[in-house]
Order: structure tokens, then C-alpha cells, then sequence
């Protein structure tokens, strides 16, 4: 691991920056230093170089530090960038819109220097430890992606499921954790068809009951495989059982009703619906006439919650534009990873658009 501490400075007081960087040279700790006199500078370099730990002023003319800030978390999308902020003021309540504005720590002028130095390590090895459980999320994330890549036409898919789910989980009134939950299950909820043969997965043609048996097998893999992380806690229930059926007619383990968890059943109609909604090589999209009267046909089959399709079908006739999926949004890593192995020529697909 580089043991170099990259740390950028905000402040427009290039005194209290010099100060900083002696406090620094005398700890005798490796770091990379950037500085920013303001915050739009402090921001470009956010998007340029790769930092550890942000010391952000908390009163600076134009771009407040709170601005800063919350441009730092909403605009850039940093949410685990540790950030500290530096005030001269002992105000609770400035403090608490700081911490409110997503601040991970605070200091307070003038410097105590072995005070700052064990704030900058400690959000140091924070950010660090993040990092490692990032990675090995994203790790899962590209693994998922991969087993999109062998459906014939999924394009955008998992992005569409993450940001429909997130729109219809906030209609419901789900709370942070549970709308994070669903973003990332709709990347990773057919993760567990890693563990199926592709002479399966790429059939031409029905499944056989053998074949069937082993599908069904998907669900509970792909489990597995993510519960070993504690930030996919939330998840693992949606990856489970989102093919479980209100009717308890459903898979891996026949649960009915209320026992098939919540996000679980909310995931299961944006997937039926992306499902119905987009092209396929073997079906046009359809309209939103023939969507509705399906829903309806499922739920009095049984199928589904039907108090989740009335809610949701209030959406789709209602406020369609909630389900809207933005045609631009930034690649994450996981998407990158993919995009890498990509342009190795490794991934191919023939005229059907299938994985070979």
C-alpha cells in the first residue's frame, strides 16, 4: 500500500496553508500536499487527482465551505472522501450544518499540532479501509456485469433496474439504507448465475426440468456469494428472493406474502416491468396499455403484492416520468472494469447480440 498521504488544503489564507505544511514536515509523515485558495479550485482538483483526506476552511469568501462541501458529496460524488472541517468558532449549530452537510470531522483554529496530525491519520485510515471494501464491491459489481453481458439484450438494463428502483422505493417512503439497497441490487440480483452453465444460460429454446432445477439454483448462489460482505446486508434478501411469488408459487423457497421481504418485492416489479417496457430481440417493447393489463393479470393470478402494483401502476398512469432513466450518467467503476475487459476482445457477441 502507498503509505504517501495525499491531503488537499482548502483555504484562502495562504498563511494558515504555509502552516499546515510545516506542521506536516516536522510529523516527519510522507504526504502529498495540494493546496486551494478557493473552492472552485479545491473542486477541480477533486476531479483531477486522487485524495485521501480533504482540510476544508469553513468560512472562505465566495464558495463557503459548506458549499464546498456539499458540492463534494452531491456533485462530485464522493460520499466516503473524508473531510474536516477547519472552524474558528466554537457555534454547535454551525458545526451541526456542517456534519448535517456530510463533514466526517471537525478542528478548530488555531492548530494544535498533534491534534491535527491524528485527525489526518485517523480519516486517513478510514478512507483507506473504505477503499479496500469499494473494491471488493466492486469487484462484485463487474462480475454481475458480466453475466448481463451474456443476455441478448440487457444494454443499459441493470442501470435502468438501479435507477427505477431508487424512484419507486422513494414513492414508498423507503429510507436511505433501503433505497441503497435496491440501487445496488439492481446490479447485482442475477449475480448468482455465475454458478450456471452457459449451455443453460444460452439455450435456444425452452428449458428442460433438469435445466429448470438448476436455474433455480441462481438465487441462492448469488446470496452467497455477496453475504460475506457487511455492506451487502440489505441486499443479499432482494438477490434471495426476488423471484419468490405472492402466491408462495415462486422460487428458491416457496415464501408467500408478507414473509417475502419487502425490498425483494418491490425489486421484482421494476424488473417485470423493465422486462415489458424494453425491446428484445424476440418481442418489440410493449405499450403501457399492455403493461398495465398485465400487472393486473399477475397480481389476480396471485403473483404479486397487490398493494406494490396498485402503487406502482399509480406511477406508471400517474407520474411516468418518474421511471425516466437518464441517458447520461458517470461510469462507475465496476462499469469501467467491464468496459476493460471489453476492449480486450474477450467479450464477443454474435449477430443475436449473445454472449460467445
Amino acid at each position: 500500500m502507498n503509505n504517501t498521504i495525499r491531503i488537499l488544503l482548502v483555504d484562502d489564507d495562504a498563511t494558515q496553508r504555509n502552516m499546515i505544511r510545516e506542521i506536516l514536515e516536522i510529523a516527519n509523515i510522507s504526504f502529498d500536499l495540494h493546496e486551494a485558495a478557493n473552492g472552485q479550485h479545491a473542486l477541480d482538483v477533486l476531479q483531477s487527482s486522487t485524495i485521501d483526506v480533504v482540510l476544508l476552511d469553513k468560512r472562505m469568501p465566495g464558495m463557503t465551505g459548506d458549499e464546498v462541501l456539499w458540492n463534494i458529496r452531491n456533485t462530485l460524488k464522493l460520499p466516503l472522501l473524508p473531510i474536516i472541517m477547519v472552524t474558528g468558532t466554537n457555534s454547535m449549530d454551525e458545526l451541526s450544518q456542517s456534519f448535517a452537510q456530510g463533514a466526517t470531522d471537525f478542528i478548530r483554529k488555531p492548530y494544535d499540532p498533534p491534534e491535527l496530525i491524528a485527525r489526518l491519520m485517523a480519516a486517513v485510515n478510514t478512507k483507506r479501509l473504505t477503499d479496500q471494501l469499494d473494491d471488493a464491491e466492486s469487484l462484485l459489481f463487474a462480475l454481475a456485469r458480466m453475466v448481463e453481458s451474456k443476455d441478448e439484450t440487457t444494454g443499459d438494463h441493470c442501470y435502468r433496474l438501479s435507477h427505477r428502483c431508487v424512484a419507486f422505493g422513494k414513492v414508498l417512503g423507503l429510507s436511505p439504507d433501503d433505497l441503497e439497497a435496491l440501487r445496488k441490487g439492481g446490479v447485482l440480483h442475477d449475480i448468482g448465475k455465475l454458478g450456471i452453465p452457459d449451455s443453460i444460460l444460452m439455450k435456444n429454446g425452452k428449458l428442460d426440468e433438469a435445466e429448470w432445477e438448476m436455474m433455480r439454483h441462481h438465487p441462492e448462489i448469488g446470496a452467497k456469494l455477496c453475504e460475506g460482505l457487511a455492506t451487502m446486508r440489505d441486499v443479499v434478501p432482494i438477490i434471495r428472493y426476488h423471484h419468490e411469488r405472492w402466491d408462495g408459487s415462486g422460487y428458491p423457497h416457496g415464501l408467500a406474502g408478507h414473509d417475502i421481504p419487502l425490498l425483494a418485492r418491490v425489486f421484482q416489479i421494476i424488473d417485470i416491468y423493465d422486462a415489458l417496457a424494453s425491446e428484445r430481440p424476440y418481442k418489440p417493447a410493449f405499450s403501457q396499455e399492455r403493461i398495465i393489463e398485465i400487472f393486473h393479470d399477475e397480481a389476480a393470478r396471485g403473483w404479486r403484492d397487490p398493494e406494490l402494483v396498485r402503487i406502482f401502476l399509480d406511477i406508471l398512469i400517474n407520474q411516468p416520468a418518474l421511471l425516466d432513466v437518464p441517458h447520461n450518467h458517470l461510469r462507475s467503476k465496476d462499469e469501467e472494469i467491464l468496459e476493460h475487459i471489453a476492449s480486450t476482445g474477450v467479450l464477443q457477441w454474435d449477430s443475436r447480440k449473445q454472449y460467445a
